[in-house]
């Protein structure tokens, strides 16, 4: 719903007249999202464009300006929820667009700071978030503000006004379902995936006519679901994902397996292509699930047309420790004895990071990008994992009591090497830098069984971390050779994203709440602000009236504190926050550093 206070009401109309003057009938193009990443002057897509390698072009702020940008304004999301605030701020024509905690949307004038306008989603009392009520953005497309719910929906709003265009409900939150990634917009579609695998949903990937909402595609991502297409409005049969069900799955637990794409897509133009992640199988113990478990723990190519699977590459096979396949497809080329590769690398929860022909899935190379991995021995040819059964929890079956499997310690923890924070690519130094952490933990598995609306996990768990230093590390991975070029070890877990630029310059934020950037080609530390909560963000960079501004949000939550075990007595003294901190360098340090 808008607020609509009195006084806000006239703000709105006030800032509506004067800050939309000339601009209120610009909108978000085709054009504009895919030429995004070459922009320098708005952020119309979660990623910087479509590939999600979170690179600029801009190098006003650089390594010899960075210490001289200032805070201009920061913004307060307000009231009791705070929280987790993991969005991406988008902006457009002098106004960004972010989300906040409980799907919640902003509009503030970039300029000022100002609040033009708040649209707070009715939230019912059961909904069902596993890993705190955050939400990481929206889309932008015509005069359209898009985003999901924690009760499983998407909303357009007006740009302007913050009005509800259209609202579609896309999944039954009360059977676990919810929406906390930003969508993504291709050929004037929104596609979106949900989240839910801990209460045994069914993943999917849906496609939307972003001017109106109405479906134009569904396609699941568990092995044995029909897929559907839209035709003269008609929902008609599109293919079963695999084929038929019962190929990787035993009995009916395809009915109920998981595998959510929870965290969004990215899409490459060069081969039309829309690659999402998958998550967990359901349950967790998988002594319940022999066989590899099509498509969980996987990454997807999808045709965004007709929302057909084109290839799939699965990181964890008959996955046991919850390291969902989810993480970001980041698309990128580099040059091998002569030829252009197009490749596509993603850093996966199970600590090995994937070099992939995007093309058409094939592996090209893998390596540990953590300092320990005990479930796999290492990686064959084609990329598959080589399993160490010894450090796979116990069935509860074979216990003495049938309550309770053998425990097992496992490194990484199911919170992964990477979880759901983005990575940068630079293409100047062509590294990839990775938000990642250094945590075990012991697991063991539960006799369990479906419930609609209920967790099914099947599993407990404890996390420690490995060092009593650090558990956080920034990482610049070289994808050509598996070199870790440089890293920088942070005491608490990394959980917000990167963002490289051509400044030569790594920004990313750590928990104890600072905006930190880094040389890009050394590691050296160049500028650090506290913004006074812990950064689980994405921070972005734009260019306006001239001058370079960089944006993060700030507000300590996620997973982390819910989740971690030992680990979050490590994180309790955090303090929770809600705001935007938005900084510049001013023009005339920019033109001293000319000079």
């Amino acid at each position: 719903m808008l607020n609509k206070g009195k006084a806000k009401a006239l703000s709105l109309s006030v800032l509506v007249s004067f800050a939309f003057a000339g601009s209120v009938n610009a909108q978000v193009t085709d054009n504009d999202i895919v030429n995004d990443h070459l922009t320098t002057n708005e952020v119309v897509t979660n990623g910087l464009g479509l590939h999600g390698q979170r690179y600029s072009t801009l190098d006003t702020i650089n390594t010899q300006t960075v210490e001289d940008i200032r805070p201009v304004w920061a913004f307060s999301l307000g009231g009791e929820k705070q929280r987790g605030q993991e969005s991406q701020p988008m902006i457009k024509d002098g106004v960004m667009y972010i989300t906040g905690s409980y799907s919640r949307v902003f509009a503030i004038d970039a300029r000022t700071g100002d609040e033009l306008w708040q649209y707070e989603a009715r939230l019912p009392d059961g909904i069902m978030p596993c890993c705190d009520v955050i939400n990481r953005g929206v889309a932008l497309y015509g005069d359209l503000v898009i985003f999901g719910t924690l009760d499983a929906k998407l909303v357009a709003l007006n740009k302007d006004t913050g009005k509800v265009v259209w609202k579609k409900k896309v999944e039954d939150y009360k059977a676990g379902y919810s929406i906390s990634a930003a969508p993504i917009v291709v050929k004037g579609k929104v596609i979106t995936g949900i989240a839910g695998g801990e209460f045994g949903i069914v993943g999917k990937v849906r496609a939307y006519d972003a001017s109106n909402g109405k479906l134009v595609w569904e396609r699941p991502t568990v092995e044995g679901h029909m897929g559907y297409i839209v035709k003269d409005g008609k929902k008609i049969e599109n293919g079963i994902s695999g084929g038929a069900p019962g190929k990787t799955w035993p009995a009916d637990l395809w009915k109920s397996g998981g595998a959510a794409p929870w965290l969004g897509g990215t899409y490459d133009a060069d081969t039309d292509s829309l690659f999402f992640g998958t998550g967990n199988p359901a349950p967790w113990n998988s002594h319940l699930r022999p066989g590899d478990n099509y498509f969980s723990s996987s990454r997807l190519a999808i045709d965004p047309d007709t929302g057909k699977i084109k290839w799939h590459f699965q990181t964890t096979p008959h996955d046991g420790w919850d390291y969902d396949g989810v993480n970001e497809v980041v698309s990128f080329d580099y040059q091998e004895q002569g030829k252009t590769i197009k490749a596509a690398a993603t850093a996966d929860r199970n600590g090995f990071f994937y070099v992939l022909n995007r093309e058409n899935g094939d592996f090209i190379r893998g390596f540990p990008f953590v300092d320990k991995i005990t479930w796999a021995k290492g990686l064959n040819e084609d990329g598959s994992p080589i399993y160490d059964d010894s450090n796979r929890p116990g069935n509860p079956a074979a216990s003495s009591d049938g309550k309770k499997g053998d425990s097992v310690v496992t490194a990484p923890s199911f919170l992964g090497g990477k979880n759901w924070m983005p990575m940068a690519f630079s293409q100047d130094t062509g590294l990839f830098y990775v938000p990642s952490n250094e945590w075990e933990m012991e697991i063991w598995n539960e006799p369990t069984a479906y419930k609609k609306g209920a967790a099914y996990l099947g599993a407990g768990f404890t996390i420690k971390a490995l060092k009593d230093e650090y558990i956080g590390v920034l990482r610049a991975i070289d994808p050509k050779t598996g070199e870790t070029v440089w890293r920088y070890n942070n005491y608490a877990p990394l959980w917000g994203g990167v963002l490289a630029t051509a400044g030569n310059l790594v920004f990313t934020g750590n928990p104890e709440g600072y905006l930190i950037a880094f040389d890009a080609k050394t590691g050296e530390e160049l500028y650090k602000f506290n913004t006074g909560s812990g950064i689980v963000g994405s921070p972005v960079t734009w260019e306006m009236d001239g001058e370079q501004y960089i944006s993060v949000l700030s507000g300590w939550g996620g997973a982390v504190p819910l989740w971690g075990g030992d680990v979050a007595k490590r994180v309790k003294d955090l303090n929770q926050g809600g705001s935007v901190w938005t900084f510049k360098l001013p023009k005339k340090f920019a033109q001293l550093a000319q000079n």
